[in-house]
């Protein structure tokens, strides 16, 4: 999980739909689930405010995957340390409630990772949604605070207990307990993630060896000879298995005969095809910062059957994926998913009066060039407004999530920080062209006398008033 300690599970909230929360005692019974037929992926990217968000990705075959809202972040903390990192994505049994659980942490923006280990939240950050598309407001579940000196809560997942009738929710917490103060898995059980009972100790390795990242995956009977197999960072990437979540484990080696141990990777995700009887443990790659690896097996349980992709056979998008989650879509909640977040096409955006130039950043500058390169730098996506209908913003691709926004009407280009000023700043009506109406200007949603133009090469928002400013006020959307 962290740097050389431990990487933490978060989760981020943004701009969502809010919707009465489901209030149940029980959760619905178990159901039979239609056959899944794609992926979703929740991860964090990264160590700034923006990148310890919610992100969401899709594969259609589990090794090859596509960052949803154009890479943008889907969902922003609003509350706590107002970050996240390593979400949890957990469905109900019968199909019909979700929630993302994610740590509450947020490094670099006012904590650092001796204040994260001694003395950070105790909460986790949760979402709840009926649908996988519209998410409510987060809230924050205090999971440490009756645990004696607890100092933090980290990395959480959750996994639904057919033996009780509820969900067995563990994270990390560092604890001085017999002797040594260090990080050990607790583990409580919860109804709505709302409520917990008290929290026990459920996994403490001997000594000082702490252990922060843990995620259980359920097996098919006459796979293996257990039912529920863990996959745990201790040092090692540790896998477990036994035929009870709150029974006794039994250890069953590490990945170390294929050169993964705690000191390469961390934050295990395990995902199983749905068309076959075998899985992926993606292990993130921390100590050279390159996010995701995938390792594949077709027995979670054999330690020694654990295998390296063949170079090319996976594709992990855009955006660096960093410790979260995978949930197999059924294709009704797919065909959600990617109706709520479609692809939106790559464009260039040309200047009418000097038509080799096109809109491209410098160094977070925005100006008109030619021969743009990297071509990247010149490459924009123009989204759904940020605020207001029928607007569009400009959304940079090789830097997703930041916008084309104006400050003091000088252009730069910055991440969606989430307030109602970025918001409308960067917010745009597309017009017909102010010099040639079969192109295009860009009319300020927050300064309507005002459109996007070039003055010195340089991208200002000014008022038009003479013929010079409208046709430097005038560009062409083209691919």
């Amino acid at each position: 999980m962290s740097r050389v300690l431990a990487r933490l599970c978060a989760v981020t909230v943004a701009a969502c739909l809010l919707f009465t929360t489901w209030s149940a005692a029980t959760p619905k019974e178990a159901a039979a689930l239609d056959p899944t037929v794609g992926y979703l992926m929740a991860h964090f990217t990264g160590e700034s405010s923006t990148d310890q968000q919610i992100y969401l990705a899709h594969s259609t075959d589990g090794l090859r995957w596509t960052d949803l809202n154009n890479g943008g972040l889907v969902l922003r903390s609003t509350v706590g340390t107002r970050g996240v990192r390593d979400p949890a994505l957990v469905r109900s049994p019968g199909g019909d409630r979700y929630w993302i659980i994610a740590t509450d942490l947020c490094i670099g923006c006012g904590q650092d990772w001796s204040t994260a280990i001694n003395n950070g939240s105790r909460n986790l950050v949760v979402w709840e949604s009926t649908d996988l598309v519209n998410w409510s407001a987060p809230w924050l579940l205090n999971v440490a605070g009756a645990i004696p000196d607890g100092r933090n809560a980290w990395a959480p997942e959750a996994i639904w207990n057919p033996t009780t009738g509820d969900y067995v929710l563990y994270w990390a917490t560092n604890v001085p307990l017999n002797g040594a103060t260090k990080h050990r898995i607790y583990y409580a059980r919860t109804a709505n993630f709302r409520s917990i009972t008290t929290p026990q100790v459920y996994i403490s390795r001997p000594g000082s060896q702490e252990i922060i990242d843990t995620q259980i995956v359920e097996v098919p009977a006459g796979v293996g000879a257990y039912r529920y197999v863990r996959a745990s960072r201790d040092g090692q990437i540790t896998l477990e298995g036994s035929n009870s979540i709150l029974g006794t484990w039994t250890n069953l080696g590490n990945l170390s005969g294929i050169g993964l141990t705690g000191a390469q990777v961390e934050g295990p995700m395990w995902m199983k095809f749905n068309t076959r009887n075998e899985w992926v443990l993606y292990l993130d790659q921390y100590s050279t910062g390159r996010g995701y690896l995938p390792v594949l097996t077709t027995n979670p349980s054999s330690p020694g059957g654990f295998r390296l992709p063949a170079s090319g056979s996976y594709a992990l998008g855009g955006t660096k994926k960093r410790h979260g989650s995978i949930l197999n879509l059924t294709a009704a909640e797919q065909n959600r998913v990617l109706a709520r977040w479609p692809a939106t096409p790559v464009n260039r955006i040309q200047s009418y009066n000097f038509q080799d130039r096109y809109v491209r950043h410098a160094d977070y500058d925005a100006r008109i060039d030619p021969n743009v390169s990297p071509a990247q730098d010149g490459q924009w996506r123009l989204v759904p407004g940020l605020v207001g209908s029928g607007t569009v913003s400009i959304q940079s691709v090789n830097y997703p999530g930041h916008y084309l926004r104006h400050y003091g009407f000088d252009f730069r280009l910055e991440a969606n920080d989430g307030t109602t000023t970025f918001a409308a700043d960067a917010t745009f009506r597309q017009v017909a062209g102010l010099a040639s109406s079969s192109w295009a200007s860009f009319q300020s949603y927050s300064h309507p006398d005002r459109y996007i133009r070039h003055f010195d090469y340089l991208l200002r928002l000014d008022p038009v008033t003479d013929e010079q400013s409208r046709a430097d006020a005038t560009f062409r959307v083209t691919s």
